[in-house]
C-alpha cells in the first residue's frame, strides 16, 4: 500500500530556547516543543507525572450536587445501582465506583446492558430493572449524556441520576440530579479530555475528601484508570497523562487480581507499557461484551477471590480467541467479496453486507480493511434481528459521520463521531445505502485522504540514535494520541548487504547512512514487497520508531521500520 510522508514544521527558536534550560539533545527539545512543551517546568512535569499536579474534583461542575446526593443515599438506606457502558472505558468505570463505594455501604448493585440486546447507553431494560429492583439513585458512567429522554422517564418513576460522562452534551441536557462532564459549556473544570472512568476516579476521590479518607482509597483502582483510558483512545496530555503515568505503576507494581490475571494469561512478561494494555489487556477486556455479557468484565475487576478470579479470567480469554478466529474469518470473507467486484479500484468507499456476520465484530472488521487492504471510509454490515446493523470506520480527515448524516433517509438510526459510527436500517435499503454512500464519500473525499499518511516528527540521523539518547526518548511513556512514538526520517539509507527477508513477509535490516556511517540493525514487518528497494544498490529513505532488541541475553537500539522509499535527494 502506498503511503506518503508528512514531516512536522518546526520551530528553531522555541527549540534552542527549550535547550538552553534543558540541556539535552536538540531533537529531543524538538519533539518536546512538538508536544506542547517549552519551558522547564512544563518538561518536569511530562517527565515527572505527579498526581499532586492533578486538579481539584470539586472544581467540576454538580460535583458537590452528586457527593451530596450520594451521601443523602446513604443516610436514607437507598439502593444505588451503578450503571455503565459495555466497552472497556464503561466496565472499568462501573468496577472502579462500585468497588469504592461498596467498601463504605452495602446496599449497591451494578448494570451493564447487553450490547445486543439493549444497546449503547441508558436502555430502556435498565429502567425497567431499576423500577422493579426498587433503586432509587442510579449513577451512569461513560454513558447518559444524551439520554434525555430514558432519564425523564426515570425521574418521573422516582429514579434519581447522577451523570458522568465525557461525551460531547447536546444542547439539552438530561433532568439528572447532577451531570459531571467537563465538556459542557458552563464547566469550569481545566481539563477536559479525561475518560469516563477517569470522571468515575473523580467522583470518587471527591467522596473520599469528603469522609477524610486517604487518598490510595481512591488510587488503588488506578489500574482500571489506566486501562480505560488505554483503550478509549483519549489524549494522552494533562491529566490522563498523570493517570496513565501511575496506572502503569500500579499495573506493573500491585495490579488488581483480575488485571494480573489477564497479564499471566497473555504471557507478558516484560514490563508492561500503554501498548500492551491497548493491544493485550483491552481486547479480552472488550470481548466479554463483544461475545457475551460484559457483566464478567466487571465482576473480574471487582473479585478478590483469586479461584474466582482466575476462572473469569480464562472466560474472557476463550471469549477472546472466539473473537479473533471470528473477525479474521470474517475479515477474509469481507476480502473475497471485494476481490469479486470487478469496479473495486474504482470506488472510494467499502460497504458490505452479509447476514451472517457477526455483530460484535464489524467494527474490528472495518479498521482491519482500512489499515491492510483498501484504505478509504468502510462499513460493515449484519442482520441484526429484522434490522440490519453496522459499525463505520474512517480514514485520516475524513468526517464519516457527515457522510452517514446525508443518507439519513434510507436510516433508522445512527450516530457516532468524526472517525467511527453505528447505524441501523431495514435491509431493503441497504442497495440503496451503498450506492448513496459511495456517491457522497466520492464527491466529498479528497484525493489525498485515500492514502495513507505517515506523520514524521523529525529526520535524524544514526550517529544520534545513542542509548543516553534513547533512554530520555523512552520517558516519552505512556505514548497515546497527542503524543504518538516519535517517528523518523533518515535519508540516504544503504544496505550492507545483510539485509534478507524473514519467512518471506518481512525485512531484516542491516543497513548504513552512507558509505563509511554507523551500521544499524532493524525490522520491518510485513514489508517483504518493498525488499527491491533494499537490495537495489541504491540509497533509499526509511521512516522509523527506535526501540530495543533482547537477544540471547544482549541489548541493543533497533529500528523498527514503518516505511521504505528510493531517495529523493
Amino acid at each position: 500500500m502506498q503511503k506518503r510522508w508528512t514531516v512536522k514544521a518546526y520551530q528553531p527558536n522555541q527549540e534552542k530556547s527549550l535547550q538552553s534550560s534543558l540541556r539535552i539533545h536538540p531533537l529531543l527539545c524538538r519533539l518536546l516543543v512538538q508536544r506542547g512543551i517549552h519551558t522547564f517546568e512544563a518538561a518536569r512535569q511530562f517527565f515527572r507525572p505527579s498526581l499532586d499536579d492533578l486538579h481539584d474534583p470539586w472544581l467540576m461542575k454538580d460535583m458537590d450536587k452528586a457527593i451530596s446526593r450520594i451521601e443523602l443515599a446513604f443516610f436514607r438506606k437507598e439502593k444505588i445501582l451503578i450503571y455503565g457502558d459495555y466497552d472497556v472505558d464503561g466496565t472499568s468505570a462501573v468496577a472502579t465506583v462500585y468497588a469504592f463505594l461498596h467498601n463504605l455501604y452495602g446496599n449497591i448493585e451494578f448494570y451493564i446492558p447487553h450490547r445486543y440486546r439493549e444497546g449503547y447507553g441508558i436502555s430502556v431494560q435498565g429502567i425497567d430493572y431499576a423500577r422493579e429492583n426498587e433503586f432509587s439513585l442510579v449513577i451512569a458512567l461513560d454513558c447518559g449524556i444524551k439520554s434525555v429522554e430514558h432519564i425523564t422517564r426515570a425521574k418521573e418513576l422516582g429514579i434519581d441520576f447522577i451523570i458522568c460522562d465525557h461525551h460531547l452534551p447536546d444542547a439539552i441536557l438530561p433532568p439528572a440530579v447532577a451531570i459531571l462532564n467537563p465538556k459542557q459549556y458552563d464547566c469550569p473544570y481545566p481539563y477536559k479530555e479525561l475518560s469516563g472512568c477517569g470522571i468515575g476516579y473523580k467522583l470518587i476521590t471527591a467522596f473520599a475528601q469528603k469522609r477524610g479518607l486517604p487518598r490510595k482509597e481512591a488510587d488503588r483502582y488506578l489500574d482500571l484508570v489506566a486501562t480505560s483510558i488505554a483503550a478509549d483512545i483519549v489524549p494522552m496530555t494533562g491529566e490522563n497523562r498523570i493517570l496513565a503515568f501511575h496506572g502503569l505503576k500500579k499495573v506493573n507494581e500491585d495490579p488488581l487480581p483480575g488485571i494480573n490475571a489477564l497479564i499471566e494469561l497473555s504471557g507478558l512478561k516484560e514490563k508492561l507499557t500503554i501498548s500492551n494494555l491497548v493491544f493485550v489487556i483491552a481486547p479480552r477486556v472488550n470481548a466479554a461484551g463483544r461475545m457475551d455479557d460484559a457483566r464478567k468484565a466487571v465482576n473480574l475487576f471487582i473479585e478478590n477471590d483469586e479461584e474466582k478470579v482466575a476462572t473469569i479470567a480464562a472466560v474472557l480469554h476463550a471469549d477472546n480467541f472466539d473473537r479473533k478466529e471470528i473477525d479474521n474469518t470474517i475479515t477474509q470473507e469481507a476480502i473475497e467479496l471485494l476481490q469479486q467486484d470487478t469496479n473495486i479500484h474504482a470506488k472510494k468507499s467499502t460497504v458490505l453486507y452479509q447476514a451472517h456476520w457477526h455483530k460484535g465484530v464489524v467494527g474490528i472488521v472495518a479498521s482491519r480493511l482500512i489499515d491492510k487492504y483498501y484504505y478509504r471510509p468502510t462499513i460493515i454490515l449484519t442482520q441484526s434481528n429484522d434490522r440490519v446493523a453496522g459499525s463505520a470506520r474512517s480514514v485520516m480527515g475524513f468526517n464519516v459521520y457527515e457522510a452517514i448524516h446525508q443518507c439519513k433517509d434510507l436510516l433508522e438510526n445512527y450516530g457516532g463521531h468524526f472517525y467511527a459510527a453505528g447505524m441501523t436500517l431495514k435491509p431493503e435499503n441497504v442497495k440503496a445505502f451503498q450506492e448513496r454512500f459511495e456517491e457522497v464519500v466520492a464527491n466529498t473525499i479528497k484525493p489525498d485522504q485515500l492514502i495513507p499518511e505517515i506523520v514524521i516528527d523529525t529526520e535524524i540521523y544514526f550517529s544520534d540514535i545513542t542509548t543516553p539518547f534513547y533512554n530520555i526518548l523512552n520517558q516519552f511513556e505512556p505514548l497515546g494520541p497527542e503524543n504518538l512514538r516519535p517517528i523518523f526520517l533518515a535519508r540516504n539509507i544503504i544496505d550492507t548487504g545483510y539485509s534478507k527477508l524473514v519467512k518471506e513477509e518481512h525485512i531484516r535490516f542491516a543497513v548504513r547512512q552512507g558509505k563509511s556511517g554507523t551500521t544499524m540493525y532493524g525490522i520491518g514487518f510485513f514489508m517483504a514487497e518493498k525488499f527491491p528497494i533494499v537490495s537495489s544498490n541504491k540509497p533509499f529513505d526509511i521512516a522509523f520508531s527506535i526501540d530495543e532488541n533482547e537477544w540471547n541475553g544482549q541489548t541493543s537500539l533497533q529500528l523498527k521500520v514503518i516505511d521504505i522509499r528510493e531517495s529523493s535527494r
